[in-house]
């Protein structure tokens, strides 16, 4: 916490090496959080590339409530709920996914791998955007249930029921379909 706030005493006072330090600790997880519910590779770059310019241009005058982590991975959030408003929703090609690290190499167990995440990405596809939202930033995103709230300007109350939901019909959708 004192090196975060270390960083944006730095950042107000225009250091460029602070503004590399930034993205570089928080690059991944804001670029895997845009990949995730844009669900397109190219589309998350984009997000991420936006959302740090954005941040550059302010982060002078930036007030944070939350952790600095916390807020680049709401504005992602935020930016790609912008984007889908604005476009329809396309589909998801497997090659757009982030290449996940395995242990296994096997190509029958690849295969399965593969044919469980695109079950998983149609399910995620299914749900209500709000839901599939509130389960991707606590999930993938690790934000909790009040980071959420505040990014999404609702109720804690209001984000654990869409993500209950969310949960519930994942779970109903891929019933016997993807084993762990």
């Amino acid at each position: 916490m004192l090196q975060e706030k270390l960083l944006l005493w730095k950042l107000r006072r225009g250091d460029a090496e602070a503004v590399r330090q930034v993205y570089d600790r928080h690059k991944h997880d804001m670029l895997g959080l845009a990949v995730a519910l844009s669900g397109d590779r190219a589309t998350g770059e984009d997000v991420v590339h936006d959302v740090f310019v954005s941040f550059v241009r302010v982060c002078h005058r930036l007030r944070l409530r939350t952790s600095l982590r916390s807020y680049l991975l709401s504005s992602v959030a935020n930016r790609v709920r912008n984007l889908s408003r604005a476009k329809a929703a396309r589909a998801v090609p497997v090659e757009a996914v982030a290449d996940a690290p395995s242990d296994l190499h096997r190509p029958d167990r690849i295969a399965v791998q593969v044919e469980q995440a695109t079950l998983i990405e149609q399910a995620l596809r299914e749900l209500p955007y709000e839901q599939h939202e509130a389960v991707i930033l606590h999930l993938q995103g690790t934000l909790t249930f009040k980071e959420i709230a505040v990014s999404q300007n609702v109720s804690i109350n209001t984000v654990q029921s869409r993500y209950r939901y969310g949960l519930q019909k994942l779970r109903s959708l891929l019933d016997g379909k993807v084993t762990p």
